[in-house]
């Protein structure tokens, strides 16, 4: 399915065309990686371009049960800079982030959130994620 769920709203987005960097914070040290719109979709989880895709595209293991097509919370992700350059959450994206944990304002699933490549991101992986991370299952 890669990231599609034919039974949800879909997000209006606009992937970058340039590059850009995205940082994700976690529980030893952050990780920066370089975002290259060139390489768009970097596999088939989640919307293209979004924050799941550039992340298991980078080698960064982040959970995501379903599949990435908005149909859990286990991508839950708090976008700390540039949540301004990332597309508007859809309805059926806000339903599933009111499962997820340690809901802030700042929270997206990262399946559905994608960056239009504007300003670089920060982006914090909750603790309850993190361990995956950390891993490197």
């Amino acid at each position: 399915m890669g990231g599609s769920n034919p039974y949800i709203e879909k997000s209006e987005t606009a992937v970058a065309k340039k590059p850009f960097k995205l940082t994700f914070i976690t529980p030893e040290k952050p990780i920066e990686i370089e975002v290259d719109p060139e390489k768009f979709p970097y596999g088939e989880t989640g919307l293209p371009g979004s924050v799941l895709d550039i992340a298991l595209g980078n080698g960064i293991d982040v959970e995501h049960a379903c599949g990435g097509v908005c149909a859990c919370s286990t991508c839950h992700i708090i976008v700390k800079q540039g949540l301004d350059t990332c597309n508007e959450a859809t309805d059926d994206e806000n339903d599933q982030l009111d499962e997820a944990p340690g809901l802030t304002l700042q929270s997206r699933l990262g399946c559905q959130c994608v960056p239009n490549g504007e300003k670089d991101l920060i982006i914090e992986i909750p603790a309850w994620n993190k361990n995956l991370v950390k891993e490197s299952h």
